[in-house]
């Protein structure tokens, strides 16, 4: 029965761990704006030398837009759009192009 409980416990406070933390879809596609032109609107890129974003994983997704504000993944492109980008944009976007 203790153990149950605890299970329970831990279940719950995951949950509200998680829904605390949850993107926002929609600032995410606010923000998406800015990638379109390379991307595409919704996440298919328009020429062959941009990555469809698209139905990427969200972790993918905010690791390399991690990396590339942080400047250990190189373009100077990518980097300059990934440069003012908070923790909360970079989530946000990430589960936005992950739900495409």
């Amino acid at each position: 029965m203790q153990q149950r409980k605890v299970r329970v416990a831990a279940a719950l406070l995951m949950a509200v761990s998680l829904s605390a933390s949850a993107a926002d879809l929609n600032a995410g596609k606010a923000r998406s704006a800015a990638c379109a032109g390379c991307h595409g609107a919704k996440g298919i890129s328009v020429a062959p030398a941009y990555p469809n974003l698209a139905g990427q994983k969200a972790a993918y997704l905010e690791k390399q837009l991690k990396a590339f504000k942080a400047g250990t993944r190189k373009d100077p492109v990518m980097e300059s759009m990934a440069k003012p980008l908070s923790e909360t944009d970079i989530a946000n976007l990430a589960a936005y192009f992950a739900s495409l």
